[in-house]
């Protein structure tokens, strides 16, 4: 037998741990009072991957990112992250293990700064004794210098937080989860509020991202999910309708007829 070239293997062994999954969600069933807002949902995302979830208004795409965060504890099923059950864990367990959350709407502290803010995302400063004994090393601001130039805040560093535009409050929040350095980022609806070039700006951020961590990321702009996704999932009523690339989905005549028809 001939020797596979070593330049063959590391692509293969590359290729490979990227068909990796680090989120395995299967038959995830949520009841409020009776009403199934996901129902018997099933689906992976792979390692440096970037997944987008699309459906209309109440097809429960907030309600799963909810669930995999801890916000919301399922009826029945399982959400694995790599190999951590996350359905019994708290949010903050969760948040330890290597999942980051990013709600609609930015959660930054607009009195501080924008070093600041990226500052006490650092997970060394979290908590009582850690934010006393925490200390601003050089390696610190080095890192701050590099998540602030990766989310076009580096000239912003010194400015309070709530003196930002919409879409540089959404990109400080964006780099203060990049500071807790999660393997997987959960993202709704982050260009929201956005001007055509932030949003530019935005796909490439996290296509840069998904080089070296995987995303799910909710969303309702159609051209900025054809900017960005690898895969598309549609939710609806709770449930998987239709999944593939973008171009897969819109031929879809389901998703046509429940979604973008609309």
């Amino acid at each position: 037998m001939n020797a596979v070239p070593t330049d063959v293997l590391k692509n293969i062994s590359a290729e490979t741990i990227g068909q990796k999954p680090v989120l395995t969600v299967s038959n995830l069933t949520v009841s409020f009072d009776g009403f199934k807002a996901v129902d018997d949902l099933s689906l992976s995302i792979n390692e440096r991957e970037l997944r987008v979830v699309i459906g209309p208004n109440g097809a429960g795409k907030t309600t799963l990112l909810d669930m995999i965060c801890g916000k919301t504890k399922p009826t029945s099923g399982s959400i694995r992250f790599r190999e951590i059950e996350l359905v019994q864990m708290e949010e903050h367990q969760i948040v330890r293990a290597g999942v980051g959350r990013k709600f609609q709407n930015p959660s930054i502290y607009e009195d501080l700064t924008v070093m600041e803010n990226l500052e006490i995302s650092i997970p060394q400063a979290h908590g009582v004794w850690a934010s006393i004994l925490f200390r601003r090393t050089p390696k610190v601001t080095e890192r701050i210098d590099e998540v602030a130039s990766q989310v076009n805040l580096k000239d912003q560093l010194r400015k309070k937080s709530g003196l930002l535009s919409h879409g540089q409050k959404q990109w400080l929040e964006i780099g203060m989860l990049l500071m807790q350095e999660p393997e997987l980022m959960l993202l709704d609806e982050p260009v929201a509020g956005m001007s055509p070039r932030e949003r530019e700006q935005t796909a490439e951020l996290l296509r840069t991202i998904s080089l070296g961590k995987s995303l799910v990321v909710i969303e309702h702009d159609m051209d900025f999910v054809k900017s960005i996704a690898s895969k598309v999932t549609v939710l609806h009523q709770g449930r998987l309708l239709s999944e593939g690339t973008i171009e897969q989905v819109q031929s879809d005549p389901r998703v046509i007829d429940v979604y973008l028809g609309h």
